[in-house]
């Protein structure tokens, strides 16, 4: 697939950049290139090959959410280190603070 100056000006147009009369022409011909390979991908014969998803085996690593019974001593000695609570409840500094429009 051959790409044009045109090409590529509505691609950076589409892009917000702002490129030179030489970066368009350069790219132009980089991305031509580029696209010639993939055409070339596609006419390998793939009909009896499996999908691959990843090739490194991983798998997520996750735990259950359980919440275990907690030493009542240990929770108490945090929740007095809080200096701002309600029953149960700590307070702490905000994280997110909101923007004024």
């Amino acid at each position: 697939m051959k790409l044009e100056r045109k090409d590529i000006e509505d691609l950076a147009k589409l892009a917000r950049l702002d490129l030179t009369e030489e970066e368009k022409n350069r790219y132009a011909e980089q991305l031509s290139v580029i696209f010639e390979y993939f055409e070339m991908l596609g006419e390998v014969d793939t009909e009896n090959i499996p999908e691959t998803c990843q090739v490194t085996g991983l798998l997520d690593v996750t735990r259950p959410d359980i919440a275990y019974q907690q030493d009542t001593d240990k929770l108490e000695k945090l929740m007095a280190c809080f200096p701002e609570r309600q029953a149960r409840l700590l307070k702490v500094k905000a994280v997110f603070k909101k923007q004024s429009n």
